[in-house]
């Protein structure tokens, strides 16, 4: 099931996929223009650097790879996510295509269901632009690991629609060990 088909609008398996989560739709609301920064420059170097030698494979260009992972890391430290697992999540999403589109109309590198875009009062926003794309898919899986008092594997699962299953989390976390954990993290 592609992302957020049904976890976006965070219902149990059991709910109508028809009503979006108003605290969701809240967090969304105060996060889509706060803005932040790497707190240290020396460390933002060393993260990029390695990170973009690990994404180089599916991310050709040089500048749009530094860009996007300047842009993961802002959007998932606001959200108070590891960057790498945003990195992970994208990985099993959409394998870094900011135009990705599912079967059910998900959007982006996150996979962003686009009805959120009016739930919010946002309805211009661009869900193809890589940091709305990102601001709202870290505001989505932040909410449920909140949700989910911490618990990552359903958390994910919220995020992929697939609440109850793990197959998704799982796919998750084998990409996060192999392709983006940092030692220390």
């Amino acid at each position: 099931m592609s992302v957020l088909a049904l976890a976006v609008v965070g219902l149990e398996a059991h709910a109508s996929a028809q009503q979006p989560d108003p605290e969701l739709a809240s967090a969304l609301r105060q996060t889509v223009n706060d803005a932040a920064s790497f707190p240290d420059r020396f460390a933002a170097e060393v993260w990029l650097v390695d990170m973009s030698s690990r994404l180089s494979r599916y991310v050709k260009d040089h500048e749009e790879r530094l860009q996007f992972l300047k842009l993961v890391h802002l959007e998932a430290t606001k959200a108070n996510l590891s960057p790498e697992l945003v990195l992970a999540v994208i990985h099993v999403e959409s394998l870094f295509d900011r135009f990705a589109i599912s079967s059910v109309g998900a959007q982006g590198a996150m996979q962003v269901m686009p009805f959120w875009k009016k739930e919010i009062g946002r309805p211009d926003d661009n869900l193809m632009d890589m940091a709305t794309n990102l601001r709202y898919g870290c505001t989505i899986l932040r909410h449920y690991i909140e949700r989910s008092k911490g618990n990552l594997t359903e958390a994910l699962a919220r995020y992929n629609g697939s609440y109850g299953r793990i197959k998704y989390p799982v796919k998750v976390f084998d990409r996060w060990e192999k392709y983006w954990f940092v030692n220390g993290q």
